[in-house]
């Protein structure tokens, strides 16, 4: 293990024999395999710490004298926040890379549909939800990657703060494809609403409780709270439950090829999400002094949200009855979800 400003009373340049220090490559932490990893190299202490290098205290301070990450800023607990590692392993320049395909591949699926005519062949049924339903869908993604883009400021490591950011860039990036990609739709299809979208996610009864429980997540003051509702309450409740259980399942059933290739990637981003999710909660109620405390942190933190998640997936109920051809139920799409959070729940064993 390294030195610690606990076990050295000076920061001067050599007072301190730091492990590896005659290697020629980085070994200022415990990697969590036998090597440490790109990733790792790339995060790990990037964030510094006073209790691990920062012996000289915070450089830069809030004027109630706080540092400039403080563990208050979550009621959870942990013995060590630096042993958290995402699983997908994203950092700055795959996750750039990643987004860049993501982008390329929409884009380019856009372009071929509307150079075919796709979107004139939508089903007149469908051409409403997709601008009503799918329209006001991209405010839900929105408000969530906003959530996270707070949050992740307080982040108290470098490798929680990556993990909440990089979740954070998917759901923005949904949110700008799901705008553009009706935008650009609607300039093929006569008699197009832009504003459909707007007006549902404000004033459609069927979308005020995905509003209210997207705007609780939004309006918690705790980051690890935000992040954890959205991705092991919401997300397998809302999120899944309208992408997978509707836009995805309906749309080809409705002569629409396009919008499920467009949907796809967010639920390749929500797998990568869960995992890091997952892992991060895990290190918590696993906590060797603080686990207890985080299990019933995280029971009342997923007993309320599930509360809100499930007023908001009801409302959405009357949208499985709109289309002409419905191949698959709400009772349907809503089982799965259950599922899907009870599986998520009992790998942390948690319940609702």
């Amino acid at each position: 293990m390294p030195a610690t400003s606990s076990s050295v009373g000076s920061g001067a340049a050599g007072a301190a024999i730091f492990s590896g220090s005659d290697s020629r490559k980085y070994k200022y932490f415990d990697p969590k395999g036998k090597r440490a990893t790109h990733y790792e190299d790339m995060t790990v202490d990037v964030q510094p710490d006073p209790e691990r290098y920062l012996i000289q205290d915070w450089i830069i301070s809030f004027p109630n004298g706080d540092g400039a990450y403080v563990k208050g800023a979550t009621a959870a607990k942990s013995s060590n926040w630096h042993a958290f590692r995402a699983p997908d392993q994203e950092w700055e320049r795959t996750h750039y890379q990643r987004q860049s395909k993501i982008e390329t591949m929409v884009q380019g699926v856009i372009q071929n549909a509307r150079h075919s005519g796709a979107p004139k062949a939508f089903d007149r049924a469908w051409i409403k939800i997709l601008q009503t339903h799918l329209g006001a869908w991209k405010h839900a993604e929105f408000g969530l990657g906003t959530s996270l883009m707070q949050a992740q400021r307080y982040g108290y490591t470098q490798m929680i703060n990556n993990a909440t950011l990089t979740n954070s860039s998917y759901k923005l990036r949904l949110a700008q494809d799901i705008t553009l990609y009706l935008a650009e739709i609607g300039m093929d299809i006569e008699g197009w609403d832009d504003e459909a979208g707007k007006r549902a996610w404000l004033e459609d009864p069927i979308w005020q409780g995905t509003r209210e429980a997207v705007e609780t997540i939004m309006g918690s003051t705790d980051y690890a709270e935000q992040y954890l509702a959205i991705n092991l309450v919401f997300e397998p409740l809302v999120g899944e439950l309208f992408r997978s259980g509707f836009m995805m399942q309906v749309a080809a059933a409705n002569a629409d090829f396009v919008t499920p290739a467009v949907i796809s990637a967010a639920e390749a981003d929500y797998e990568r999400n869960l995992a890091n999710a997952i892992d991060f909660a895990f290190m918590l109620v696993s906590d060797h002094q603080h686990g207890q405390h985080n299990k019933a942190l995280l029971h009342h933190w997923v007993s309320t949200h599930a509360a809100l998640a499930d007023k908001a997936a009801e409302g959405l109920r009357p949208i499985w009855s709109q289309p002409h051809s419905k191949p698959l139920s709400w009772d349907e799409a809503r089982a799965k979800s259950v599922e899907r959070l009870d599986k998520i729940l009992g790998e942390l064993g948690l319940s609702r």
